[in-house]
Order: C-alpha cells, then structure tokens, then sequence
C-alpha cells in the first residue's frame, strides 16, 4: 500500500502520461476508493499539478478559460480546417435547404465553399461570415442580431436567442473550443454557449465542425451534451480512443 503522497505523485505522472484519467480507473488501479481519489486530486489541483474535471482529471493546462480572438484563430491548423469543410460539404442539405452557421474559423472554411448551384437560405451570427455570403450566388442570407463580441465577432445576447427560438433549420453547423465524451461540446463564454444551445435547438441535425486539437479538452461553459450532436467531422489526426469513446455515445464521428 503506497502512503498518499507517493499515490499523488504516481497520479500526477499518469496523468501527465496519459492526458485524462477517470476517477473510477484511478480507484481500481490504486486499490483505494473514488472519495479517496477525489480528495488525492484535490491536493494535486491545489497544488497546480493537474485539473479536475467532470469523472476525473486532465493536466494543468488542457482546460483553458482564455479564449484566443479571431485573427489569431485564423492562423492556425488551416489545412486541416479547410479538409474538415470540403467533408462537410457532404452534409449540407439538398436545393432550397436551410442551414445555421455559428461563428468561426473552421465554419467559415465551410461557408466559402458553398455550392453556387445549390439554392440555400443560410442563418449566422457571424459577422464575418456574413460579409462572406452576402454576395454569394444561390445563398439568401439571414443575418441574427444582438450585440457583437469583438473577440469572435458573434451576435450575442438575448436578441440573438430569440431570433433562433423562432427558427428551425435542416442543419446547423456549429464550431466548438472543447469536446469531451463525458461533458459535451463546450465553449469559454456563457453568451456564446447560449447563442449555440439555441442553434442545436434550431437546427433537425446538428453537426460540429472542430479539428483534433479540440478533442478531449473542456473549457467553462457547455452548450450540448455528446447525445445532442449527430455529427462530428474532425480531421484525420483525432485521438482513435476519443473518437471511439464519442461515437459509443451517439455521435457520428467524420474524419477529413
């Protein structure tokens, strides 16, 4: 039987070697129960070894409450952002089909491949994305209003909630900061994920567009459970036990 410091270190270097540990394994593999794992991570938390997060614990910096703006967001994993639209194209609905599109990089990937001749009604809260599609042959555009975000430059905010309320679209196309199979799809800010619960609940698939740096990280607000998801298209270098752990629990996973 190890003292408890020496299991709070061993913990701590399992977790820094896997990247996750639940609670219920950390019990098993010790021999001690989940209360006693619990308060181990709360020591090593206190101590800023790791994080706890919902059935267990990632390391110090996998959860992130500081969100990076748009321009910095831009420049980062392009290719894989722009292999994981081409493969949402797949998923757009037929002629005259209606699709929500949430603010982002990797969703406005998608919006500048648009088919220009394919008839589509498309609904954002972009800002961005909407200066794209407003020129845009085949595309009507629907812009939702409320007060904008500079770092994501969104529409956020009651306004915003209800004009999605009044709403039901074919797909809505949803980015996302963290996706975990325990906790969901989550985001950093609370305004944001209450623009985004209402674009799950508008749209009669809902399909999150997000690159592989995003999986099994959570950040500090979550705006839909794994079971309100039908798609996830990701690229090709996504963790293969993440991507099983999410498809166990309903989600459709596509790899571009």
């Amino acid at each position: 039987m190890l003292y408890p410091e020496e299991r709070q270190q061993a913990i701590a270097g399992l977790v820094a070697e896997r990247g996750r540990l639940a609670v219920t394994a950390v019990a098993e593999e010790f021999g001690v129960t989940t209360e006693t794992v619990r308060r181990d991570l709360a020591v090593l938390e206190r101590a800023g070894m790791l994080r706890r997060v919902h059935g267990g614990a990632v390391p110090a910096g996998a959860l992130t409450l500081v969100e990076p703006g748009l321009a910095e967001r831009h420049g980062t994993r392009s290719e894989a952002k722009r292999a994981i639209a081409e493969a949402a194209l797949d998923l757009l609905p037929g002629a005259d089909g209606s699709i929500v599109l949430d603010g982002g990089t990797t969703t406005a990937a998608l919006a500048e491949l648009l088919p220009a001749d394919r008839r589509l009604l498309a609904v954002t809260s972009s800002v961005p994305i909407a200066a794209r599609l407003s020129g845009a042959p085949g595309v009507t555009l629907h812009v939702l209003g409320g007060r904008v975000r500079g770092v994501t430059q969104c529409a956020v905010g009651e306004t915003t909630v209800r004009a999605l309320a009044e709403l039901r679209v074919d797909v809505a196309f949803l980015g996302a900061n963290g996706i975990s199979p325990d906790h969901g799809f989550t985001t950093p800010d609370d305004a944001e994920a209450s623009v985004k619960r209402a674009m799950v609940r508008a749209g009669q698939r809902v399909v999150v567009l997000a690159d592989s740096s995003k999986l099994d990280r959570e950040h500090l607000v979550r705006f839909a459970a794994a079971e309100d998801v039908d798609v996830l298209v990701t690229d090709a270098e996504a963790d293969t036990a993440v991507v099983a752990e999410l498809e166990k629990a309903g989600v459709e996973v596509v790899l571009a």
